[in-house]
């Protein structure tokens, strides 16, 4: 099973890479990049870059702001699965403690009578 997701995992990326390095041999060129925008003539602060360099910065730059979004739009789900952990606990260790104390009438034996917890004694022969 693994082999074959790993094949359409090539399937798929192998396509998206050779895009990828066209788009970059492509757009190699220093392009201009100014944080000014009241002195388009001499900005304050530029830089010269491929464009292509320019393109990967704002899609990690998206991806890295998207996943910080989704992860706090995600803080109450966490927060609930967090609780129920901490519930699920709880309970077992409240079960594991009620065990301790349990009667020994309760446990199961060949002579136990179902749902009542006494033991039946054995038919005469």
């Amino acid at each position: 099973m693994s082999a074959m997701i790993r094949f359409l995992k090539s399937l798929v990326l192998l396509p998206i890479a050779a895009l990828v390095i066209l788009l970059a041999v492509a757009n190699r060129a220093p392009v201009q990049l100014s944080f000014d925008p009241f002195n388009a003539d001499a900005p304050v602060f530029s830089v010269a870059l491929p464009l292509y360099a320019i393109l990967f910065g704002a899609v990690a730059l998206g991806i890295v702001v998207g996943g910080i979004f989704t992860w706090l739009g995600q803080g109450k789900t966490r927060a609930r699965a967090r609780y129920h952990r901490r519930e699920a606990v709880r309970y077992e260790r409240e079960a594991t403690r009620l065990r301790t104390y349990a009667p020994e009438s309760e446990t199961v034996g060949p002579y136990t009578v179902p749902n009542t917890g006494r033991t039946a004694l054995p038919a005469p022969r």
